[in-house]
């Protein structure tokens, strides 16, 4: 995050001064994009900064969810850019475009793009091995600035090729389109994380897990409840055992069970589950949810 935010300081520096020189408004697209990113990882910094702070007696699950309000955080910067951007284009359009250096401020900004794309990648990658929604977040951020940089070029390239200076704001106002697009799926990321959605393919992988292990002990599971903490999985299900199994019994096979699921599926997760007996469970439980 600290190479991140380093990176996102020196690039709005240069695209600002790429701006300057040359009045165009598909850089000022760009530049404008930047300092959203960099507002954006400072908050990022700091959630993640958060997130690695332990649980304690206030909260009990830990920080990690604050990964859902910086996802969220970002993308609503980002639309805010986005429409920013596109106004300023259209305004730039109707008084009248005048634009110079193209060369050098188009070389500014490849040069830009080329050095995000590659910090995103990493980013992108950090974050998925490390199961960390923010790192992942931001790194989806830069690569979307470092896509914004090429199509900015290749609008700017269109003007030095063709000498129709429509081209640039039209690329601007394309640019912020795609900006768009990119901060409305981090928001649905967030809304998702913050109302417990169930990722199927999680699901899939815990249950496929527990129905392995407790076929091979002859017991029963039922009532899989999953809750995204950010980099961990907390998962709530039922265990059903013999009736005159021993609590103690049950409990070590539980524990097993569990111990065996984790190394098993490729996240972390953490169970708190509840012991039953299936011989009587219709008896003790006669309206529990299928």
């Amino acid at each position: 995050m600290r190479l991140s935010l380093i990176v996102g300081v020196a690039m709005l520096g240069g695209k600002t001064f790429a701006y300057a020189i040359t009045g165009s408004a598909a850089i000022m697209s760009d530049a404008a994009e930047s300092i959203i990113h960099v507002i954006a990882v400072a908050f990022a910094a700091f959630s993640l900064w958060l997130s690695a702070r332990p649980a304690n007696t206030r909260f009990n699950y830990g920080y990690e969810r604050i990964a859902f309000f910086s996802a969220g955080f970002e993308g609503a910067l980002i639309i805010i850019a986005a429409l920013t951007i596109i106004v300023a284009a259209i305004q730039k359009w109707m008084a009248g475009l005048q634009i110079e250096q193209l060369g050098v401020g188009t070389a500014i900004v490849a040069a830009a793009g080329a050095l995000n794309a590659a910090l995103g990648g990493y980013l992108v990658y950090t974050g998925r091995k490390s199961r960390s929604l923010i790192l992942e977040a931001n790194g989806k951020h830069v690569l979307t600035d470092s896509w914004t940089s090429f199509g900015v070029v290749l609008g700017l390239l269109l003007v030095i090729w063709t000498g129709w200076k429509p081209f640039d704001p039209l690329c601007a106002i394309a640019v912020a389109l795609n900006i768009l697009w990119s901060g409305g799926g981090l928001i649905r990321r967030s809304v998702a994380g913050l109302m417990d959605y169930s990722d199927p393919e999680v699901r899939r992988a815990v249950e496929n897990a527990l129905t392995t292990e407790c076929r091979a002990r002859g017991m029963r599971f039922h009532e899989v409840r999953l809750r995204s903490l950010g980099q961990r999985v907390l998962v709530d299900v039922h265990l059903l055992f013999p009736f005159e199994m021993p609590l103690g019994e049950a409990h070590r096979i539980a524990t097993a069970v569990e111990q065996t699921v984790e190394q098993q599926v490729a996240f972390d997760v953490e169970f708190v589950t509840h012991l039953e007996s299936f011989d009587d469970h219709e008896i003790v439980h006669p309206t529990i949810r299928r």
